[in-house]
């Protein structure tokens, strides 16, 4: 990991420092995988800056409800958060791409080439994908936040 020189001390430089965090409504998964990095990164003592969007975004809507009292039960507020749609300006600030299934990760890189290379699926250390709890019962919710909280754990480890 890099090393900046601060003054009269040395401080490790986060390898990766804006983060999207990408879901389809942007409205379940990718806003508590959001606030969950940003949360454990802190935690960790790293700075980083974390955003999420949607590839079919339910652009200025808050969080879906039932995610939001699973998310509460474990001391996740997302009350603030609102929906966007993914563009190229997102694409182009961040450092890392970070997709709950591949096909976010191929509408990702069709929407921009130059994200190939930054694009991978949350739970790329686990190898496995988050499926959308959306209109579901409390358990997929509860079942997305558990995959989640492991696969954030995991890149939280590795930035």
């Amino acid at each position: 990991m890099p090393l900046n020189r601060g003054v009269g001390f040395f401080y490790a430089k986060a390898m990766f420092e804006k983060i999207l965090i990408l879901c389809t409504g942007n409205i379940c998964r990718s806003p508590l995988a959001e606030e969950l990095i940003r949360q454990r990164a802190l935690a960790a003592g790293k700075k980083v800056l974390v955003r999420s969007a949607g590839i079919g975004a339910l652009a200025g809507h808050g969080a879906d409800k039932i995610t939001q009292q699973v998310s509460n039960q474990h001391q996740v507020d997302l009350s603030a958060h609102r929906a966007q749609q993914l563009n190229l300006e997102l694409t182009r600030w961040s450092d890392l791409i970070l997709g709950m299934e591949k096909h976010h990760l191929d509408y990702a890189n069709d929407l921009d080439p130059t994200t190939r290379g930054k694009t991978f699926l949350l739970g790329h250390w686990t190898r496995t994908e988050v499926p959308d709890p959306y209109r579901e019962p409390e358990d997929a919710h509860q079942l997305a936040y558990d995959i989640i909280s492991e696969a954030v754990d995991h890149w939280v480890g590795k930035i």
